[in-house]
């Protein structure tokens, strides 16, 4: 999506800015990459986490589904009614998971950044109804119809360079859950009775917060490979989101509260 963003407005920059809700939680080598990604191409960052929610001691091990409600959705929502947005872009694709496919391209949010499957517009012949009433705000995913393979063989072609973590590499890692959960800051990692690490050679499919994101093994270190062994997979990219359906809760239901 930025990639798009960039070369759409080229040689200028894009006039809007590029806006990430950090969890407190996130890959240490995400937010390297990401800060060089916004300086490299003169984006205007916002970082936006919620504060209150860090000083309470918010985490993904002990609060659940709560913590994607106070340390996701809440900041994401504190963060657009702050730069008063009516246009919010995602790059969200149908093909990542079954709520992901009842969403438009425009998808209308109510004042509260609420999202009701069953009043959404249709969208014939490609023709995008973007008219807001007031209090109102779209969500815009241009990649809806994207697939995953669309997407690497886009990176592939443009040779688009990535985060880290998206190419096999030996990672430290715990077994939990029928997930590999890479163990990105120790100091902070619960371990279970029993759970020891050891260091796989692993890479991600989709990259959320680490305690509840898994990784594959993999020996895809570069895109060639890593195109190939998607076009060889049999399950979502999405799967690897331990936290989708955490505490019976869904993503669907997170989404109805404003959840990207």
């Amino acid at each position: 999506m930025a990639h798009l963003a960039i070369r759409a407005f080229y040689p200028g920059t894009p006039p809007f800015p590029l806006l990430h809700v950090d969890s407190t939680w996130e890959f240490r080598s995400l937010i390297e990459f990401r800060d060089a990604f916004a300086s490299t191409h003169g984006l205007r960052l916002i970082a936006h986490a919620n504060e209150e929610g860090r000083a309470a001691g918010i985490n993904p091990f002990d609060h659940g589904e709560q913590y994607t409600t106070v340390m996701r959705t809440e900041p994401l929502k504190a963060a657009l009614d702050a730069g008063g947005y009516d246009i919010i872009f995602g790059g969200a694709r149908r093909d990542e998971e079954k709520s992901r496919a009842k969403e438009r391209i425009v998808s209308i949010r109510n004042a509260a950044h609420a999202w009701e499957p069953r009043q959404q517009r249709p969208e014939l012949w490609n023709l995008y109804n973007a008219r807001l009433a007031k209090g109102q705000t779209a969500r815009v995913f241009p990649l809806s119809n994207w697939t995953e393979t669309d997407i690497w063989a886009y990176v592939l072609l443009n040779d688009i360079e990535l985060a880290p973590l998206y190419h096999a590499a030996p990672r430290s890692v715990v077994e939990r859950g029928g997930a590999l959960v890479v163990v990105d800051d120790e100091s902070r990692m619960r371990f279970l009775p029993g759970e020891q690490t050891s260091i796989r050679k692993v890479r991600f499919r989709t990259l959320g917060c680490w305690p509840v994101t898994g990784a594959i093994e993999s020996e895809a270190s570069d895109l060639r490979a890593v195109v190939d062994e998607t076009l060889r997979a049999s399950s979502s990219e999405r799967q690897g989101r331990i936290s989708d359906g955490e505490d019976g809760g869904s993503l669907e239901q997170k989404k109805r509260e404003g959840y990207f």
